[in-house]
């Protein structure tokens, strides 16, 4: 990680035109000699474009301000002397307050601002500082901005408001790039109507992240499924029917077994002397096997109702049942975009898995 102690102990303070020294932002080390430089005030506007537009006054007030914030800066007092420096920047607008607000920052470890401020302190070239110290802002704006990650932050729902780490940036549609602390941040896209995006990315250090708030509505992320095929549980009843259905063939050739036993019967007490008959094997027989067919009817009978009455449970179970869809599942699995430039043309294919 950045050692931010260790760069203000080496960035030195600016002198710039129109603005008194700044003291060397350090507190192990020793203090410098107090800056002698004096307050200039002179050149025209245009020599000096960070000066133009704004009155003497004012600029004395800054001077003021900036020269409070110095002291605070070398008593190691960071936090008052970046107010100090704040206040200065609402009357004068100059770039050598911008480079040694970013030495106060550096030693509240608040990276990112210590990044704009550099930028905003390099914004009209060395003029304004010195050689050396546009060198030294330039060198460590560049070491820091390797240390932060870059988020492009996309909506395209007009409407949609915004929000990252619980603060708005922008209603959509539109796109946020911005340099932020590395590691997972909350992303949010709400809107009246439309189920909510929610990311976490996390944002690694030197590259830049592109993150999506795709929105939707209920009914777009609202899909049916069932648990089995459709055709499981009407199998099943189908399967039922037939079973219950040879119970009924089985039970039709009981009933003719008992026909002809009870025929053989008849003929048999026709032709007896007393008017009795005892059955001969044969025609026993015939009474045995319709008993048997009538229990394996009966039984068929039971099992087919069983498994008529399964499979309506089972189609019960397997009606339509609605499920939301997550963000990722709604966009589509293969992406195909196509990708021109000066050296020719070709395809962009995402997949997601």
């Amino acid at each position: 990680m950045l050692n931010w102690n260790r760069l203000a102990l080496v960035m030195l303070a600016v002198t710039v035109a129109g603005l008194e020294s700044a003291a060397v932002a350090q507190a192990p080390q020793p203090p410098p000699a107090k800056p002698t430089a004096q307050v200039d005030l002179g050149g025209s506007a245009s020599d000096r474009p960070w000066a133009k537009a704004v009155d003497p006054k004012q600029q004395k007030v800054a001077i003021d301000l900036f020269r409070e914030g110095n002291s605070l800066l070398k008593e190691s007092l960071f936090v008052q002397a970046a107010a100090k420096y704040r206040e200065a920047l609402s009357h004068w607008n100059h770039p050598g307050v911008h480079y040694n607000l970013a030495l106060a920052l550096l030693n509240l470890d608040q990276p990112v601002e210590v990044f704009s401020q550099l930028e905003e302190a390099m914004r009209y070239g060395p003029a304004p500082l010195d050689a050396d110290k546009f060198e030294h802002a330039g060198r460590y704006k560049s070491l820091i901005e390797k240390q932060l990650a870059r988020v492009d932050v996309v909506c395209t729902q007009p409407g949609a408001v915004v929000t990252f780490d619980g603060q708005v940036i922008f209603t959509g549609p539109g796109h946020h790039e911005a340099l932020v602390r590395v590691g997972q941040h909350t992303l949010v896209a709400t809107k009246p109507g439309f189920v909510t995006s929610h990311k976490s990315p996390m944002l690694p250090p030197g590259q830049k992240t592109v993150v999506n708030l795709d929105l939707f509505t209920a009914e777009e992320m609202t899909h049916y499924r069932r648990r089995w095929a459709n055709a499981m549980p009407w199998s099943v009843m189908v399967a039922g029917i037939v079973i219950a259905g040879v119970g009924g063939i089985l039970h039709w050739q009981a009933h003719e077994g008992f026909g002809a036993y009870d025929r053989g019967i008849g003929i048999c007490s026709m032709a007896g002397q007393t008017g009795g008959c005892t059955p001969d094997p044969t025609l026993a027989g015939k009474k045995t096997q319709a008993e048997s067919l009538q229990g394996a009817a009966f039984a068929m009978y039971g099992i087919g109702a069983g498994t008529v009455v399964a499979g309506a449970v089972l189609a019960y179970f397997n009606r339509l049942r609605p499920y939301q869809t997550t963000e990722t599942d709604k966009l589509a699995k293969v992406q195909v975009s196509p990708l021109f430039g000066p050296s020719g043309a070709g395809i962009v294919t995402t997949v997601h898995f």
